[in-house]
C-alpha cells in the first residue's frame, strides 16, 4: 500500500471513527517487536519501564529518536518514529502531560494497561522517520 493511500485512510479514519494520531520513538529492537506483530501493536514493556509514552507531535517524537536512540546500545544505536490513530473516546481517559518546553506533550499509559491501549489502536502502526547513530 502506497504512502498516499495509507494517508488517506487515516484521514478517513479519524473522521469517522474519531481518532488521534499520537507518535512514538523506538529503537531497533521495539520496532522489530512491532514488525513481528504485524504493526497493530506495541510490545509488553519490560520491568524497568512502567510506563508506556506515546508523544503528541511528530517534533518531539523526531527529537528523542535522533538525539537519544541514536546513541543508545540497547536502542541498536538506531531510533525510529512511528504514528498511529487511537480510539479518541478512550484516549480521553488519559491527560496529557507537559515534560519540558511546549511542544513536549506525552501521555503516560501505565505499562500494566498497555494491551488494553493496544485494542484501541485503528489501523496500522506506520514508520515514518529513521535516523542512525554510529557505534
Amino acid at each position: 500500500m502506497s504512502v498516499t493511500c495509507e494517508k488517506k485512510q487515516a484521514f478517513f479514519r479519524q473522521r469517522i471513527m474519531r481518532t488521534t494520531t499520537l507518535f512514538r520513538p523506538v529503537g531497533q529492537g521495539e520496532l522489530d517487536l512491532i514488525t513481528a506483530g504485524g504493526y497493530t501493536a506495541f510490545p509488553p514493556r519490560l520491568p524497568e519501564q512502567p510506563i508506556f509514552y506515546p508523544v503528541l507531535n511528530r517534533e518531539y517524537a523526531e527529537q528523542i529518536a535522533r538525539d537519544w536512540n541514536t546513541r543508545d546500545e540497547r536502542s541498536g544505536f538506531a531510533g525510529y518514529v512511528v504514528e498511529f490513530d487511537v480510539d479518541t473516546e478512550y484516549l480521553s481517559r488519559f491527560e496529557p502531560k507537559k515534560v519540558g518546553a511546549a511542544q513536549h506533550l506525552e501521555y503516560w499509559i501505565p505499562a500494566k494497561e498497555l494491551q488494553e491501549f493496544n485494542t484501541h489502536i485503528r489501523g496500522r502502526i506506520r514508520v515514518i522517520a529513521k535516523f542512525t547513530g554510529t557505534k
